[in-house]
């Protein structure tokens, strides 16, 4: 009997210490569904504003749940509200009575595309089911609207000769499949005026017919001069994508993929040809650079075609100007900026019937707008601030003299990547901001454009909205802000915004961090950083958002989940901080990641800084694989998905605007760290990838066999860049589960069985 108790004693150690995990945390999944977005977009529809303008008005009309019914306002310029419906089950009954369409009820009547005449507030249209209806609001009566018109649109297209013909017949550009032919339709003699058109290269539309008609041509005629922008993509090399599941044989794609530092990249040619004076050539558009990108530009007129010359160090950014009359080009503006240009924002806009140019600059380390004459003779600064990031502009009134623009970085705000709109004068005078409020902000103008309505939130503030007046920028009137009383019910809580300092200890870094919503905080957690390092967006999520990348019901299994953006992250915060990855692509995000992990260790006990993990997509996989090599004894678990682990086999513009133009595979990579792997990592690809090719990923599993090391992959058939899905969701939850909470006891080395 002795022997058989020490045997079961034996086997039931056996069971504890054998690879199979004994699970020490149950996951509540249903906890887990019930944080997800697609479970809290439901409860969040029931608190949700719409808010929209009023055709031909300076009134909007939003609708709000109350009390378990969708109430109906009007709001004036001034933030004034007043319900449209005397009673919504009246105008129901009178509705169902005219049209015989049941499909509404007074709790939901699906009110859209309202209109006013003459900003009559008393007098509401609408148009439902091909039925066209006023409502009168001071009696409270429907009825069919008698005087309803068709509106008319303008079809005219602006600009010149998108026909192959010229705009008296004169002359018909035909083309072969390759090449160009004049026909002088008087006399009826076709000649041939380009040679040099081959495959990749065509002064025709891709793929058009080879004989010889107008309808190949894709150049236009400006007057009897004609323009011929052509790619030639002739020695750029290809990329392969097998899609293994499309049908009964695989099927075979190809594509044009240019890689960093290769001599075969996209080059650009621009054929012009006078029909009068049978003159033809290929101007000189690259200037003195060497394999610029050239993009055709806007405010082209009958005398003049304008275009951009960037060079392929992304560092000169020069506007030229065309004689169409006689092809002689013109530099106007050259920008350089060192390292890089900022690709977000860089750019121009004509004014004034195309006498003056806004530009585009981060001259003086922060992105501002300046105003240039068409000779580009610079006449003063627009924008300013020293904090300011000058973005996009929304629009300008060349009459008032003043634009509308997005900036970055000028208010005490939770994050200087907010969103804010200001107006200035073109003269750079009168700078204002235009939307108060700490949050990132989206204006929608009405027709005027003299009064917006401005919605904006945070992750931790649902949207509030409130109407500017142009004209008064100080006078902003709140009318509503969405209720978080439905979300709150089910358990739902705001994520925590954060603020840390990067590895330098100077630099501010903001993100969000998400805790379960049964916190205990005398227990320990698990913390696992969902990344993307830029450097061209960092994704972070700035405006309210339901489980944003699935992190809150991550958290919600037992995890503290964060998303802090490093330095290099993004281009909102001025050339310093956006230029920090120039020359260091693989390794600038890492050492700011584990400094923000560690800080927020600090600051909360219940974070264990034992169980790190860390995951991410496309960049975001990059990073996740290169930090868990980095720092092997930090990471513990990864899961890295779509990885562009080998930048010298990305696309070209990434690693040579971000690394720098530099010797051909020199970009260090991923696979250089495999031999200091030793945590648990997940490789996930589509298979279909054109984005990042999947070929990424297998170099890396090359590599990582190579050192004998352990690693887990899995590919999804069918996927492209775009690899969300349900199961993908659960693959992440799955890997952290499973060795983070749960974990598995496994070897390093697969060949020496070593840990």
């Amino acid at each position: 009997m002795g022997n058989k108790k020490r045997k079961k004693t034996y086997l039931l150690l056996w069971l504890m210490t054998c690879s199979v995990p004994v699970l020490s945390q149950q996951i509540d999944w249903d906890r887990v569904e019930k944080m997800s977005e697609g479970a809290l977009s439901e409860v969040y529809s029931q608190s949700r504003i719409s808010v929209s303008w009023i055709d031909g008005s300076t009134w909007l009309t939003y609708n709000e749940r109350e009390n378990g019914q969708m109430n109906y306002y009007m709001v004036n310029p001034y933030g004034r509200k007043q319900p449209i419906f005397r009673d919504n089950a009246d105008f129901v009954r009178q509705y169902v009575k005219l049209t015989e369409d049941t499909t509404i009820t007074a709790d939901d009547i699906k009110l859209y595309g309202l209109s006013m005449r003459n900003n009559n507030p008393n007098r509401l249209y609408w148009t439902r089911r091909g039925k066209h209806l006023m409502y009168n609001r001071t009696t409270g009566k429907l009825a069919i609207d008698t005087n309803y018109k068709q509106k008319t649109f303008n079809n005219l297209i602006s600009g010149f000769g998108r026909s192959p013909h010229t705009t008296d017949s004169l002359y018909t550009m035909l083309g072969d499949r390759y090449n160009l032919y004049i026909k002088d339709n008087r006399s009826g003699d076709t000649t041939q005026i380009t040679f040099d058109g081959k495959e990749n290269a065509s002064y025709c539309y891709n793929g058009s017919k080879p004989e010889l008609r107008a309808g190949n041509v894709a150049g236009n005629w400006y007057g009897h001069v004609f323009i011929d922008f052509v790619y030639d993509d002739s020695e750029v090399g290809d990329l392969y994508i097998l899609n293994a599941i499309s049908g009964h044989r695989p099927k075979l794609r190809t594509k044009k993929m240019p890689l960093p530092n290769e001599k075969g990249v996209r080059r650009f040619k621009l054929f012009w040809y006078n029909a009068d004076t049978r003159q033809g050539k290929l101007l000189p558009i690259q200037g003195t650079m060497t394999d610029p990108t050239i993009s055709l530009a806007y405010n082209n007129s009958k005398d003049t075609l304008w275009f951009t010359r960037r060079s392929r160090s992304v560092d000169t950014l020069q506007l030229c100007r065309i004689n169409l009359h006689t092809g002689d080009i013109t530099e106007v503006i050259t920008e350089v900026s060192k390292p890089h240009l900022n690709l977000t924002f860089s750019g121009y806009r004509f004014i004034r019937g195309g006498r003056e140019i806004i530009w585009w600059s981060e001259r003086t380390g922060r992105g501002h707008y300046y105003l240039y004459d068409v000779d580009g003779r610079l006449k003063n600064k627009i924008t300013r601030g020293n904090k300011l990031v000058a973005g996009n502009i929304s629009f300008v009134d060349e009459k008032a003299g003043f634009m509308v623009f997005v900036g970055y970085g000028q208010e005490a705000s939770s994050d200087p990547g907010y969103t804010y709109y200001y107006k200035v004068d073109l003269l750079g005078k009168n700078q204002q901001l235009l939307t108060p409020g700490d949050g990132t902000h989206e204006l929608n103008f009405a027709d005027d454009r003299r009064y917006a309505i401005d919605t904006y939130s945070r992750m931790d503030m649902l949207p509030v909205y409130q109407i500017i007046d142009l004209k008064h920028p100080g006078k902003v009137h709140e009318f509503a802000r969405t209720s978080d009383k439905a979300l709150r019910a089910t358990g739902w809580q705001p994520p925590v915004l954060v603020k840390v300092k990067a590895a330098d200890n100077v630099t501010d870094l903001y993100g969000v961090m998400y805790l379960p919503t049964n916190l205990d905080k005398n227990k320990k957690y698990p913390i696992i950083s969902n990344v993307y390092p830029g450097p061209q967006d960092d994704q972070l999520p700035r405006r309210f958002t339901l489980d944003d990348n699935g992190n809150q019901s991550l958290a919600e299994m037992g995890f503290v989940v964060i998303n802090v953006a490093p330095r290099g992250s993004g281009p909102l915060r001025g050339r310093d901080f956006y230029c920090f990855s120039y020359g260091n692509l693989r390794d600038y995000p890492l050492a700011d990641d584990k400094h923000t992990i560690k800080t927020l260790a600090s600051r909360y006990s219940f974070i264990d800084l034992d169980r790190v993990g860390i995951y991410g997509h496309s960049g975001g996989g990059f990073m996740t694989a290169t930090a868990i090599m980095t720092y092997p004894e930090f990471y513990k678990v990864g899961v890295a998905a779509s990885g562009n682990y080998d930048n010298n086999n990305y696309i070209q513009w990434w690693g040579e605007t971000f690394h720098g133009l530099v010797p051909q595979d020199s970009i260090p990579t991923t696979m250089q760290l495999t031999e200091n792997l030793k945590g648990k990592l997940l490789l996930i690809s589509g298979d279909v990838d054109d984005n990042v090719p999947w070929a990424s990923t297998l170099r890396l599993a090359d590599a990582l066999i190579r050192h004998n090391k352990r690693f887990d992959m899995m590919v999804l058939p069918g996927k492209d860049h775009g690899v969300w899905s349900p199961y993908y969701v659960n693959l992440i939850r799955y890997y952290f589960m499973e060795h983070l909470i749960n974990p598995w006891k496994r070897d390093f080395d697969i060949i020496k069985h070593t840990k």
